[in-house]
């Protein structure tokens, strides 16, 4: 029983809930952010630069003809073309942009986040309000100086 209510206390400390509504609310800025990219800048972007569209951007390397042994006659040795392949550099550089504006954002973000705080800080705390023992010797001196005048 005493893991269980451990577990339990642990759940229900509040960083572990800040910690889970961070992931789950970072993952869905990624995708807003992803969408923002791909969809919104990068088209006009690959326009103005002649039409490209960037995950279509790629390098075909040339096809490789390798000799191997004949299925039907192993001693003798026949070419073999292997398909060539591609580097996607086109995904590459979306996913860099990705990443550039997601972290451009969090930055503006926390440097928001940061400048409330500052202001918070900057806001003068309120007088602490007087003790029993000076709301006494504030009247003491209150009918002292009434006795004088």
């Amino acid at each position: 029983m005493g893991l269980i209510s451990e577990f339990k206390q642990f759940v229900q400390r509040g960083n572990v809930v800040d910690l889970a509504v961070g992931v789950i609310m970072g993952g869905a800025f990624g995708k807003i952010v992803a969408s923002l990219v791909a969809d919104v800048l990068m088209p006009p972007i690959g326009y103005v630069i002649g039409g490209i569209k960037f995950t279509d951007l790629k390098f075909q390397l040339p096809p490789l003809t390798i000799r191997v042994p004949d299925p039907n006659m192993p001693t003798q040795l026949i070419d073999k073309t292997l398909e060539s392949a591609t580097v996607n550099y086109g995904n590459f550089l979306q996913t860099t942009f990705d990443f550039l504006i997601i972290s451009f954002c969090i930055f503006m973000m926390i440097k928001a986040m940061n400048s409330l705080k500052r202001k918070e800080e900057a806001a003068p705390a309120p007088p602490p309000e007087p003790t029993a023992q000076e709301k006494l010797l504030m009247e003491i001196r209150d009918l002292l100086k009434a006795q004088q005048s």
